[in-house]
């Protein structure tokens, strides 16, 4: 999934709340430019603290974001399940992947927010069966897509389609991605069905556990574990050295108070680029080797670029060989 070396993978959040479009696409531009693997929205129909809370809807922004990147992958962290028509979902998300030339990443999970469901005419049912209309959906969208099917019946709890088309086809097989912390439904559904598992930020620092998790769950099923790309969402406040980041940690821990994950936390991608290329290999000694990452700060692009500049150079290969990375001009040994 990497353009550079095939194991790592860097995906960023492009701004999306009290944001212009231009101001969204601009960002995500500038991403593409600096090497970032994949853009992701986050897919809330209102704002996280307020529905007055302007927002960009999710899959509109990921179809303009098709329409004007090239290279990106694009994907959503991710679609409640249950907020949408499934079957009208899989037809925008397979119309937008057309766009991109088979691009698009589908995130998907059970959602929490209850007034997006509700004040937009969706049911709010209880987390077990949001859960079981997470796993229909799963199921209506591989066979909405499989270019060997024509029509899809299903009859479901919660999904129910009869003879339902899907034309034309994504560009790709779309990997799917299965994101969130519950280890009784939630992971064991990644294992069945995901190409990619991703633990959500504010369970970052249980991510050791989350992976032997998911690993029980694919033996249970006989699923190699290897077939799933674990990635995590992570909050990065990065600066060019440790006594510039520390005060960026601490209003990071003030103003997110732990919903992104603990900014000083045992995996926390914290500090100097040095820091924090040494926190990225923590990650991937666990089998962590996709990031999908929220910079700190209002104007993200000013910190992706330091990212960029050092973190980006880092590879899974070089840490394998104990090599040095050149850090815009500083070196440092692995």
């Amino acid at each position: 999934m990497n353009k550079r070396t095939g194991r790592i993978h860097f995906g960023v959040s492009v701004p999306q709340i009290k944001r212009s479009w231009d101001e969204t696409a601009t960002a995500a531009l500038t991403f593409e430019d600096l090497g970032f693997d994949s853009l992701w929205v986050n897919d809330h129909l209102y704002g996280p603290q307020s529905p007055d809370i302007p927002i960009l809807e999710a899959w509109s922004t990921c179809a303009g974001l098709a329409a004007v990147t090239k290279t990106c992958e694009i994907g959503t962290l991710v679609t409640p399940a249950g907020m949408r028509n499934p079957a009208h979902l899989g037809k925008v998300i397979a119309t937008i992947d057309n766009i991109a030339n088979g691009r698009i990443i589908p995130g998907l999970g059970a959602g929490w927010m209850e007034r997006e469901f509700i004040d937009f005419g969706m049911p709010f049912p209880s987390i077990k069966n949001r859960l079981t209309q997470l796993e229909e959906t799963v199921q209506l969208l591989l066979k909405m897509w499989d270019p060997e099917i024509d029509e899809v019946t299903l009859d479901g709890s919660f999904v129910k389609t009869n003879r339902l088309v899907t034309q034309p086809k994504p560009g790709r097989k779309p990997p799917l991605l299965i994101g969130g912390a519950g280890e009784k439904r939630t992971i064991p559904i990644a294992a069945q069905y995901a190409d990619i598992y991703n633990n959500v930020a504010g369970q970052q620092e249980f991510l050791p556990r989350k992976i032997d998790v998911l690993h029980n769950a694919c033996a249970s099923i006989g699923r190699d574990p290897n077939s799933i790309t674990i990635s995590q969402q992570c909050l990065v406040t990065i600066a060019e050295n440790e006594d510039l980041a520390e005060p960026m940690i601490d209003r990071a821990s003030k103003i997110f108070g732990g919903h992104l994950g603990d900014p000083k936390g045992p995996l926390a991608l914290s500090g100097s680029p040095e820091k924090i290329i040494s926190q990225i290999q923590k990650h991937i000694d666990l089998g962590c080797t996709m990031f999908v990452i929220e910079f700190f700060g209002r104007d993200t692009q000013e910190p992706a670029k330091l990212f960029a500049e050092t973190c980006l150079l880092y590879t899974s290969d070089a840490a394998d060989e104990r090599s040095s990375v050149d850090l815009g001009g500083r070196r440092i040994i692995k």
